[in-house]
C-alpha cells in the first residue's frame, strides 16, 4: 500500500461528509479522493478511483450501503469497507459484517473515531465503535433474541407478501394497488407485522431493513 491512505466518503447528508472530511483532513497520511451523496455515485466512484478505503452510509438512496458493499465483492474491488450508521440493530450489523467488512462505526462517534478506523481497517484490522464493543459485551449476557425464521414464522401468507412487495420498494400506496387493497389496511398490515417482528421503535425504516435482510425467508 501506498504511505497515503486513499479514501471515498459516500453520505447523503452534506454536514455528515464535511464533518467527516474535516477530521479526515487533519491527518496528513490520509486523503479524500471523492466524495458521493448516494450509492450509485458511490460505487461509480470506487469503480473509476479505487481508494484504499470506503466509508459506506448504510442508509443511502438509490443503493444503499450493503448494496454497494456486496457489488464491490463482485467485481472484485480491493477497496476495504467502513459501514457508517446511526443504529446498533445486531441483525444489520451481522449483515454488514457478513459481506467481509472489517469496521463497523457509529454516526454519534464516526467524527472522534474515524482517523483511528481508517488506520485499523488499511492495515488490514477490524475496527467497531466503542459503542458496539460494549453493547455486544452486554448482549453476551442476555438471553439470545428470537432468530429472524422463527419470527417471520409467524406471519401470514398475506403478510408475507406485503414484506416481499415493501422488500421490493413499493410504498403503501402502491401496495394497496397492487393487491387490490386500500393502503390505510396496508398500513395496519405493518403496524401488525411490526409488532409480530419484535421491530416497534426500531424506527421508521426497521421493516424495509428487516425484508431486505430477510429475502430468503419471505
Amino acid at each position: 500500500m501506498d504511505s497515503e491512505i486513499r479514501i471515498l466518503i459516500a453520505d447523503d447528508h452534506p454536514l455528515m461528509r464535511k464533518g467527516l472530511r474535516l477530521s479526515v483532513e487533519e491527518d496528513p497520511g490520509l486523503k479524500i479522493v471523492g466524495e458521493a451523496s448516494d450509492g450509485e455515485m458511490a460505487l461509480s466512484l470506487i469503480t473509476q478511483l479505487h481508494p484504499h478505503v470506503a466509508l459506506l452510509d448504510i442508509e443511502m438512496p438509490k443503493l444503499d450501503g450493503l448494496g454497494v458493499g456486496r457489488e464491490i465483492i463482485k467485481r472484485g474491488l480491493k477497496t476495504e469497507i467502513i459501514f457508517l450508521t446511526f443504529h446498533s440493530n445486531h441483525d444489520l450489523f451481522r449483515s454488514a459484517m457478513a459481506l467481509g467488512s472489517k469496521g463497523y462505526i457509529l454516526k454519534d462517534s464516526a467524527v472522534q473515531e474515524v482517523v483511528a478506523g481508517i488506520r485499523a481497517v488499511a492495515s488490514g484490522r477490524a475496527y467497531l465503535s466503542s459503542a458496539i464493543t460494549a453493547d455486544l459485551l452486554q448482549k453476551r449476557e442476555e438471553p439470545s433474541p428470537k432468530s429472524s425464521q422463527t419470527l417471520t414464522s409467524n406471519l401470514t401468507p398475506s403478510e408475507r407478501r406485503i414484506m416481499q412487495l415493501i422488500a421490493n420498494g413499493k410504498t403503501s400506496k402502491e401496495i394497496g394497488a397492487e393487491l387490490s387493497i386500500h393502503y390505510r389496511t396496508v398500513e395496519n398490515h405493518r403496524t401488525n407485522i411490526c409488532r409480530k417482528l419484535e421491530l416497534d421503535g426500531e424506527g421508521a425504516n426497521a421493516l424495509l431493513r428487516f425484508a431486505l435482510q430477510n429475502k430468503n425467508l419471505l
